[in-house]
């Protein structure tokens, strides 16, 4: 079956030249964007009961932008002013560069890893005695605290921010050809607001194989996997699909 219109349960990219918009005018379909989950922050006054001081800590691990946006807001919310010596240590080149929102980055102790949370493991191992505080989310990987666990480092976790599913009742009487999911929570979403959805001719798109999974146990079928040989995100998975789908459109 030829695809005509795909949801992405993501935001809409904020760049011109996105994948989405070059596979959309290629192939002349239609893509919409719709996030099914939603980032809310905890309230400093939820932080604090859960016996966080922020002058209890030397260095923050940060995981995600998500992660140090609810920081430093909780730290404005709390009056906490952030002393220049605070190492911070990021999973990634993405996170550290956006740490320069808030802080000027040739001033400050920052020590980034190359992308997984395992390649900290070095860097942290440098500075085991410092009193780590690690920002997340409700939904943290399990990655994060085994690595920390086994670093055998004096670190603590604290929700600074909830995973929280849309509300996507106008959605009810709209089809798609293709939905397309990044997590199981998005899986959970379309459920707990569809609860007797019934997959029929739709296509169903997953990155990553936890997502995979969320999907499978909720009886769908996977049409669309990515990564995958050859199509490492989840564009050049729809690119390939659509591609062969629409074959003498």
């Amino acid at each position: 079956m030829k695809v005509k219109t795909i949801l992405v349960s993501q935001p809409e990219p904020k760049v011109e030249n996105s994948p989405y918009f070059e596979l959309q005018q290629k192939h002349k379909i239609k893509i919409d964007f719709r996030p099914f989950i939603h980032i809310e922050g905890v309230s400093a006054k939820e932080i604090r009961l859960q016996k966080i001081d922020l002058n209890n800590y030397s260095a923050i691990i940060l995981t995600s932008r998500n992660a140090v946006d609810h920081f430093f807001r909780v730290a404005e919310e709390m009056r906490f002013k952030i002393p220049e010596g605070l190492k911070y240590f990021c999973q990634s080149e993405a996170v550290a560069f956006y740490l320069q929102k808030y802080v000027v980055y040739r001033k400050r102790k920052i020590y980034v890893g190359a992308k997984d949370f395992a390649d900290l493991s070095p860097l942290i191992k440098k500075y085991k005695d410092e009193k780590f505080l690690l920002p997340a989310s409700d939904q943290l990987n399990a990655d994060a605290p085994i690595t920390l666990d086994n670093l055998k480092v004096d670190w603590t976790q604290a929700t600074f921010y909830r995973t929280v599913m849309s509300d996507l009742s106008d959605l009810a009487d709209v089809y798609y050809d293709v939905l397309a999911f990044f997590s199981p929570t998005g899986i959970k979403s379309l459920y707990k607001n569809f609860p007797d959805f019934q997959q029929n001719n739709t296509r169903i798109a997953v990155f990553g194989s936890t997502t995979q999974k969320e999907a499978l146990d909720h009886g769908l079928r996977v049409d669309i996997m990515a990564p995958a040989p050859g199509t490492p995100s989840m564009t050049m998975a729809l690119e390939k699909y659509v591609s062969e789908a629409n074959k003498g459109k």
